[in-house]
């Protein structure tokens, strides 16, 4: 929030009225930015292997852009970051560069009450502004946004394989269990990563499970997990009752 008091968010209007309704108010729209260079790994035709070294690259330059935005949000002196959006851009600059950008609105809380995470800086999360609000409304609060990563190469078929598969009806294994093994580790990670916040995590909710392939190929894609780690709400008392769900129809489709 500037010196005028007028605050910044890309936050809809609905959104904005839950983050109200939540007890918060929006301090700033946050940005963090990470122009990086991703280098390069060679990879066998014929086997099956994560890249290691696109997965690292992909992982620290969001946490990179992650950091940023939770600076100024820091700055700002909100409670937490709500609707966060990772975004990758490609500029003509070379095809082994990239921009990785974090945006969100940074929130505080009106009465005061600290709702940051365990180490002191602000929460930062993906849920929309209406998620949030129901999520407080079950006595939980977010404490952090949590992410996986794995970029994996899927080995080719070989000439033979491929003419004995032609014009049949059967599983293709190799595939299969590539693509299984990158998801499985890139939900790990981010299961391990919300482990690491503490002991009160609860879970994990809004798992998001995205599969890109950045211009690798057709053959190198990453599979990038990501989702909002939740513990419960110490503001909450222990006779809190959820609220009824109410039943709406939907006239926008």
């Amino acid at each position: 929030m500037n010196a005028r008091g007028l605050f910044t968010s890309d936050l809809s209007v609905n959104e904005y009225l839950c983050v109200e309704k939540a007890g918060f108010e929006p301090v700033g729209l946050v940005v963090g930015s990470s122009i990086y260079h991703i280098g390069y790994q060679f990879a066998s035709l014929r086997q099956n292997q994560e890249l290691d070294v696109l997965s690292q690259a992909m992982y620290n330059a969001r946490e990179l852009a992650m950091t940023r935005m939770e600076e100024e949000a820091d700055q700002l002196g909100a409670d937490g970051v709500v609707g966060v959006r990772l975004d990758i851009g490609r500029y003509e600059w070379g095809a082994d560069m990239a921009e990785f950008i974090a945006i969100g609105t940074a929130i505080r809380h009106k009465e005061g009450r600290v709702h940051r995470a365990p180490n002191g800086r602000p929460f930062t999360s993906d849920l929309s502004g209406q998620a949030f609000w129901t999520l407080m409304q079950t006595g939980k609060r977010p404490v952090g946004m949590v992410m996986g990563s794995c970029v994996y190469h899927v080995a080719h078929r070989g000439m033979l394989q491929s003419l004995k598969q032609t014009g049949r009806n059967v599983e293709l294994e190799q595939y299969t269990q590539a693509l299984y093994d990158a998801r499985e580790l890139a939900m790990e990670r981010m299961q391990t990563e919300a482990e690491s916040i503490g002991d009160g995590v609860l879970g994990i909710v809004e798992v998001k499970l995205h599969e890109n392939s950045h211009g690798w190929g057709s053959h190198t894609i990453e599979f990038f997990a990501v989702g909002t780690a939740v513990v419960p709400n110490e503001h909450v008392s222990e006779g809190h009752q959820l609220p009824d769900i109410t039943p709406m129809l939907d006239l926008n489709d």
